[in-house]
């Protein structure tokens, strides 16, 4: 999310003559930062960068808090979309997502899946992806991503779902075997691994990043730059930096926009109920 809103803000910045600063207000799941964007004046002054954790899942996760992402904000552009990939142990007999959910079938209560935490994407990820394919395997939470791909490796859990980046060293000398793409794509950086969707049709659980707007922001304002914030992501050297990332670049419209959240938010709730997760 830092890297995207930072290449967007610089372009901003340079083409419009108007500083766009990226503040970073952690905690909580990311709900510090967003309660301060809802609560403040909708001016055209301040903006918010929202994911699936904090204007999706958290909302459903979380009963007490202060603010309504549907009531207090407005989407202005979704930015672009990450992919997560499965992966598993190399221990495994299977290649594919139909071999995992038969193995897992024909070896009930053998396999276990990490995740970085209770709620956190890739464990609802993999939440969807079971509700989808009636894999069966028990979740096992641990702090952070990296955590997870080592308890692969020290052959504590079977399998994890895990952002593209931090995958390719642990591919490339078969520490980790991928399975699928969780993304409605293919990965351009995995061009060779199938997405969760070419066998489970709609499956989508990719990471985004989407741009609000508080409430009440004019409409002149949240047009205005969501068209700039389109003329930005379609820069060749912004997208080439994205492509490294692993990114698949959207750039919508605020109508779009809003469509796309709404599916979300929806998509996460049942995700959430399908686990069991619910915080204070």
């Amino acid at each position: 999310m830092d890297v995207v809103a930072r290449l967007v803000a610089q372009d901003l910045t340079d083409r419009l003559g108007q500083p766009f600063i990226v503040e970073n207000r952690t905690g909580a799941g990311g709900s510090i930062g967003t309660e301060v964007a809802a609560r403040a004046r909708p001016d055209g002054e301040t903006f918010l960068v929202g994911s699936p954790g904090n204007m999706a899942i958290g909302p459903a996760m979380m009963r007490n808090l202060s603010y309504d992402v549907g009531r207090d904000f407005v989407p202005v552009s979704h930015l672009v979309t990450f992919p997560q990939v499965l992966v598993v142990s190399p221990s495994l007999p299977v290649r594919n997502l139909a071999e995992l959910v038969a193995y897992s079938k024909s070896n009930p209560g053998r396999l276990n899946y990490a995740s970085s935490g209770v709620g956190a994407t890739n464990h609802l990820a993999m939440e969807m992806l079971r509700a989808a394919t009636g894999l069966a395997a028990t979740h096992v939470p641990y702090r952070g991503g990296l955590v997870t791909l080592q308890a692969i490796l020290s052959n504590d859990v079977q399998m994890c779902i895990e952002g593209i980046l931090t995958l390719p060293p642990f591919l490339a000398d078969n520490r980790l075997r991928a399975i699928a793409v969780t993304g409605a794509e293919r990965s351009a950086l995995m061009p060779d691994v199938p997405t969760v969707a070419e066998t489970v049709p709609g499956f989508d659980a990719g990471a985004w990043v989407m741009l609000f707007a508080p409430a009440g922001t004019p409409a002149p304002i949240i047009e205005k730059l969501s068209s700039e914030v389109r003329t930005s992501l379609a820069k060749p050297a912004i997208r080439e930096r994205l492509a490294e990332l692993g990114a698949t670049v959207t750039g919508t419209t605020a109508e779009q926009a809003a469509t796309i959240h709404r599916q979300e938010l929806e998509k996460w709730r049942r995700a959430v109920e399908a686990s069991g997760a619910v915080a204070g």
